[in-house]
C-alpha cells in the first residue's frame, strides 16, 4: 500500500513516498524517516469528527446512541503531525487522548450514496482526537476549545492509500503502556457511511479529513508524557504532552472548570459517582 508523508525539507514543505526506511522526494532526494521533520500528512480546509461511534466506548458510557450520527469540527488551527508537541495550557488538568483512524477525501464529494462513499476516498491516516475537557462545561455544544484548541488535532505519520478499513487493529499507548485497544469492526457506522452522510449537506473537497472516533478509555494524560497510536496498515503516530507557554487569561472568557460533568468526562465517564465521587488519591 502506498504511503505518502509531508515533510520539511530545505526549509519547504514537501511530498515524498515512502521506501523502507526512507522518504524519497520528487527529485529524488531521501531522508530518513525516523529524522524526517513530520507535517501533517494532508492540508485539509475542514475537519470534522463523529462524536461516539465505537461500541466499547458507548458501554464505557453507559448510555445509548442516537440513530445517526452527530458531529463536531476542530478548526485547522488545532492541526499537528506526527512527533509535534501537544500543548496542555497552563491552568488545565484534564487533557485527554482519543486514538482514532481520519479519512483523508479525495475528491469532491457532494450527494452522494455510501455505496459510492469509496470512490471520493483519497486514503486514511491515524489521528489523536486530543479533548481538554476544562472547558467542557461552557462549549459542551460545540466542543469548540475542548477539541479545537491549538496542536489538538495530530495526524500522520503518513496518508495510506488502497487500505481496507475492516477488521483492523487500534491501539493506543502512553509511555509504552497500552491504554486503548480496539478494533473498526466494533464502528456502529462505518467510514464509507460517514462521508455519505457528511456530504448530504457539507461538500467534502480534497484533503479534507473526517475523524471515524475511539474506542474505550479515553484518560487524562499529563506534561512529559508520550503517546502513541497505532492503526494495523496505517502504522503509528507519535506525540508528547507539554505544558503550554502561557497561561489561560483570566482577564476575558470562561474558565477552566473541575466539575462533576468534567471529571466523570475525563475520568470514563462513570457516570454513577457523579456528586459522590470518591477522593482522588
Amino acid at each position: 500500500m502506498p504511503e505518502y508523508r509531508r515533510i520539511l525539507l530545505d526549509g519547504a514543505a514537501v511530498e515524498t513516498v515512502r521506501d523502507g526506511d526512507e522518504l524519497v522526494a520528487g527529485d529524488g532526494r531521501r531522508v530518513k524517516a525516523d529524522e524526517a521533520r513530520h507535517l501533517p500528512p494532508v492540508v485539509p480546509s475542514k475537519v470534522i469528527a463523529v462524536h461516539l461511534n465505537h461500541r466499547s466506548r458507548v458501554e464505557e458510557f453507559g448510555i445509548g446512541l442516537p440513530g445517526t450520527p452527530t458531529y463536531f469540527h476542530k478548526p485547522t488551527s488545532a492541526l499537528n503531525s506526527h512527533q509535534g508537541a501537544i500543548v496542555r495550557p497552563e491552568g488545565c488538568k484534564w487533557l485527554n487522548y482519543e486514538g482514532e483512524v481520519a479519512i483523508v477525501i479525495g475528491r469532491p464529494a457532494r450527494n452522494i450514496a455510501p455505496a459510492e462513499a469509496g470512490r471520493y476516498i483519497a486514503g486514511y491516516t491515524v489521528a489523536n482526537d486530543y479533548g481538554l475537557h476544562d472547558f467542557r462545561d461552557t462549549d459542551a455544544g460545540s466542543m469548540l476549545r475542548v477539541k479545537g484548541s491549538d496542536t489538538l488535532c495530530p495526524l500522520g505519520p503518513g496518508l495510506v492509500t488502497d487500505w481496507d478499513f475492516r477488521g483492523k487493529r487500534l491501539r493506543t499507548y502512553v509511555n509504552g503502556e497500552v491504554v486503548q485497544d480496539g478494533s473498526t469492526d466494533e464502528m456502529t457506522w462505518d467510514m464509507h457511511y460517514l462521508v455519505a452522510d457528511i456530504a448530504r449537506t457539507i461538500t467534502l473537497y480534497p484533503g479534507d479529513v473526517l475523524l471515524s472516533g475511539t474506542p474505550a478509555n479515553s484518560r487524562p494524560v499529563q506534561p512529559g508524557d508520550v503517546v502513541e497510536v497505532e492503526v494495523e496498515g496505517l502504522g503509528r503516530l507519535t506525540n508528547h504532552i507539554v505544558t503550554g507557554p502561557t497561561a489561560i487569561r483570566t482577564d476575558v472568557g470562561a474558565q477552566p472548570t473541575e466539575s462533576e460533568e468534567v471529571l466523570s468526562t475525563a475520568l470514563g465517564g462513570d457516570w454513577e459517582f457523579r456528586g459522590i465521587r470518591p477522593p482522588r488519591r
